[in-house]
């Protein structure tokens, strides 16, 4: 059974995401896309009309550039 929880552990955190626990609220899953999926996400948005090539542009460069 730990096997389990630990291979689920790795792969929540190995995707980004992180377990926030404690206080009087419930367990959450907390996930942050990584810099790659961002810049699908915008490559999405332009290609539907979402967002102009400025704007993609600007927001790529602001993803590119971040630490």
């Amino acid at each position: 059974m730990w096997l389990i929880a630990a291979a689920s552990a790795l792969g929540v955190l190995g995707s980004g995401c992180a377990w926030q626990i404690g206080g009087d609220k419930p367990a959450t899953v907390v996930c942050k896309p990584t810099r790659g999926q961002e810049l699908i996400d915008l490559k999405k948005a332009k290609d539907q009309g979402a967002m102009t090539e400025e704007e993609y542009q600007a927001q790529r460069k602001q993803v590119l550039e971040r630490l």
